[in-house]
């Protein structure tokens, strides 16, 4: 087939080195002058691994990635270092975590030379006849289009009913620190009062964390870093030092789409990723999901009739994708909870949690298998 990818993120570059090896022709079209990659760091869980392996990718990615499990404790703690939640050793077992760059660097080096064209903005989209009409009016012509192209998603835009972004209540910052850290055997978030703290291991001993605050939608500060050290400079180790040993920090709000897609799929065009089913981060299923999309339609791609291929991917991944994000955004209303006694109780209520039933809830969800 001719395949047209709109969007060079994670979910866009996977579809398209997973559609390439089967033999299809494929053009990726990225609205943004450069491929540089924002954002800091990604944890992959057991499903996106196994989407990965069918696309090929699994060992490439794994080479870059730190595991995390082994003589690490994860879970939820408070502000002063108390657990409330652990999640026992070796129950997430198989998680790796790479930085942003990394990733799409293996992406990028699965694809050919000049599949991948940037600075070209999607202006329009013929279902039926499966063409992309760029802002300077040229036209792309393909069996397929992918609509990979994010959260504002041009493609999904073009669909007769769509959704907007919605934003959460909450802001996130991002950073890797700029040397090594110890993170004293631990892992996983720390939740505050409207505030929360997360941080894991990079392969190289450098640290991925992020900072959550409940705050009104576009709020600025002056100095982003020492907003993240006045809010959490205060909280238990290791988190002042990962906080000072960085260098570079990212702010983005927080935002998910405000009502589910009837369907992911017209006439020869088929969202993926954030386009279709945009979610926050509080499950640290984003970049997962996009992946399962990616494997599910690099499959039944193979298949002969199109139509029934798509109508079986619009089948297959709505309903999961969409129970995934209204979890995402329930837990992260509960980790969120700013008004003292509600936030006592929930706390109360993690503590009293068996580790057992907390293992089961984190492995869960990221029980994936591609169609056969």
């Amino acid at each position: 087939m001719q395949v047209t990818v709109v969007g060079a993120g994670i979910g866009g570059l996977a579809v398209a080195v997973g559609l390439h090896r089967r033999g299809h022709e494929v053009t990726v079209l990225e609205r943004s002058p450069d491929l540089s990659a924002l954002g800091a760091g990604i944890s992959l869980f057991a499903n996106g691994l196994t989407a990965l392996r069918l696309l090929g990718l699994e060992d490439e990615v794994r080479a870059i990635a730190a595991p995390v499990g082994t003589g690490i404790s994860t879970g939820q703690r408070q502000p002063s270092g108390r657990w409330l939640v652990r999640i026992p050793e070796g129950t997430v077992d198989d998680l790796a975590v790479v930085h942003r760059a990394d990733l799409q660097r293996v992406l990028l080096d699965a694809l050919p030379a000049g599949v991948v064209r940037t600075g070209v903005e999607v202006a329009a989209v013929e279902h039926a006849r499966g063409t992309v009409v760029d802002a300077s009016g040229a036209r792309t012509a393909a069996d397929l289009v992918v609509g990979a192209d994010g959260l504002r998603s041009a493609v999904r835009g073009t669909f007769a009913r769509g959704a907007d972004p919605r934003y959460a209540g909450y802001t996130a910052w991002r950073g890797v620190t700029d040397a090594p850290v110890d993170i004293l055997g631990g892992a996983g978030e720390t939740w505050g009062r409207g505030e929360r703290f997360g941080y894991v291991p990079l392969r190289d001993g450098r640290v991925y964390w992020f900072a959550v605050a409940s705050l009104p939608a576009g709020a600025l500060f002056a100095d982003e870093h020492a907003e993240v050290a006045r809010r959490f400079g205060h909280w238990h180790a290791p988190i002042p030092a990962l906080v000072a040993a960085t260098g570079t920090v990212l702010r983005h709000d927080i935002h998910d789409l405000d009502r589910r897609l009837p369907t992911f799929v017209q006439g020869r065009v088929a969202l993926l990723g954030d386009a279709a089913h945009a979610m926050t981060p509080d499950v640290g299923q984003g970049g997962g999901q996009a992946l399962e999309d990616a494997a599910t339609m690099t499959v039944l791609a193979d298949r002969g009739d199109l139509r029934a291929a798509l109508h079986e991917y619009d089948r297959l991944r709505r309903p999961r994708t969409q129970s995934i994000a209204s979890r995402a955004r329930s837990v992260g209303r509960v980790a969120q909870l700013r008004w003292a006694p509600a936030a006592a109780t929930r706390d109360l209520l993690l503590r009293l949690l068996p580790d057992a039933a907390s293992a089961r809830a984190a492995t869960a969800m990221v029980r994936w298998e591609p169609p056969g």
